[in-house]
């Protein structure tokens, strides 16, 4: 089964952006539009979001390089 990623280009609700916070860091997430991922920077981790629902587990993350 394939994981169904929300499309390039499409937006997240502002206000929930405003409150997701990355569950290791407490920090801020930026969102990449192009991946479909929510970016924490600060723990190098990119949380992927899947019909348009934030997957804000660890073990889902994927690990950036810097």
């Amino acid at each position: 089964m394939s994981e169904q990623h929300t499309p390039p280009g499409t937006e997240l609700d502002p206000k929930l952006l405003e409150i997701l916070v990355c569950p290791v860091t407490k920090g801020p997430l930026n969102y990449d539009r192009e991946r479909g991922e929510l970016i924490s920077e600060k723990a190098g981790l990119a949380y992927p979001v899947r019909d348009g629902i934030p997957i804000m587990l660890v073990d889902e993350a994927r690990k950036i390089d810097d």
